[in-house]
């Protein structure tokens, strides 16, 4: 069954149940309550809540200054402005200062559609990666949103996490399922190339292993929800057991999901990749499903991909 809640809105009621017993919990917004879906959480607990109104650098610091009071503060802002304005105070403050704060950058990727470059955030892998000690996830449904969320309130350091703005639909049955950071999931076992996805495009790969499973292609999924730190055993034992990997995700080629396991398996078990995302330019403006289908973010899309890749490798 199709999820109906966006991924924001159960962060919202995560740390909802949470704050209950965890009184150190905290929201901060950078005015943007309403879009991060926090206002549940507002009215709730005013007392652990902090609009800080259009000021994305000073979120960051303060968050980190309630980190060093022994607090846990979640910040949650439109990732194209957190992850852009805000940087140095996320190197300085955060990493370099070791702060537990959590990033959340909501409406990231190509969600806000029609708002163009401006709001879309599809550097923001490539620009966390870099930064020493953050930890960088995407969580690809409500299911894995929640157990991701509950996992981060006990995780000390810090961390960015990017989320879409619509609903998406299930990739796990239910949140009946252990979840730790750093460990990639195999959702599909396959021979034939792997699938690595994170996010959004997870429900994607999926798609394209039942299309390709139909013309005799063993596919292998793997849901990579943490980009950094990168689970080397997964992405290595997919090389050397399928011979071919496929990465898809809702982010620049450079910089991202698909250059974090490009960077290993180049360097450790070499073998024929495609890098699947958004292209050197400006994203198209558009539905997230129509921007999907223009760049090959799809199941045919990346059947073409998976077909080219390994007529290249027979040749």
């Amino acid at each position: 069954m199709a999820n109906t809640i966006a991924n924001r809105q159960v962060i919202c009621e995560t740390l909802l149940d949470i704050a209950k017993e965890d009184r150190s919990v905290m929201v901060l917004a950078s005015d943007s309550r309403g879009s991060a879906a926090m206002a549940p959480f507002a009215s709730a607990y005013p007392e652990q809540f902090i609009e800080v109104g259009i000021a994305e650098q000073n979120i960051v610091g303060i968050a980190a200054g309630l980190a060093h009071s022994g607090k846990k503060p979640f910040v949650a802002s439109p990732a194209c402005f957190l992850s852009m304005r805000s940087i140095e105070q996320i190197k300085v403050d955060v990493a370099y200062s070791a702060t537990n704060v959590k990033l959340v950058g909501i409406s990231g990727g190509i969600s806000y559609g029609a708002l163009g470059m401006s709001h879309h955030s599809v550097q923001d892998l490539a620009v966390m990666r870099a930064i020493p000690g953050i930890a960088v996830l995407m969580p690809a449904d409500r299911h894995e949103t929640r157990r991701m969320t509950e996992a981060l309130v006990h995780y000390e350091g810090g961390a960015y996490i990017r989320i879409g703005r619509n609903a998406v639909e299930d990739v796990y049955p239910s949140d009946d399922y252990e979840f730790e950071l750093g460990k990639a999931v195999m959702l599909r076992d396959g021979s034939d190339l792997t699938i690595i996805a994170s996010g959004e495009t997870v429900r994607v790969a999926l798609d394209a292993e039942i299309v390709l499973r139909a013309e005799g292609i063993s596919c292998r999924v793997l849901n990579m929800h943490t980009i950094k730190p990168l689970d080397r055993e997964a992405v290595l034992s997919a090389a050397r057991e399928t011979g071919r990997i496929i990465t898809v995700e809702e982010h620049s080629i450079h910089g991202g999901l698909g250059a974090a396991v490009a960077e290993l398996v180049g360097q450790h078990a070499p073998v024929p990749m495609r890098i699947i995302g958004i292209p050197d330019e400006p994203a198209i403006a558009g539905k997230t499903a129509e921007v999907f289908q223009h760049y090959g973010i799809s199941a045919q899309g990346l059947r073409q991909s998976a077909f080219e890749l390994m007529e290249r490798c027979d040749a």
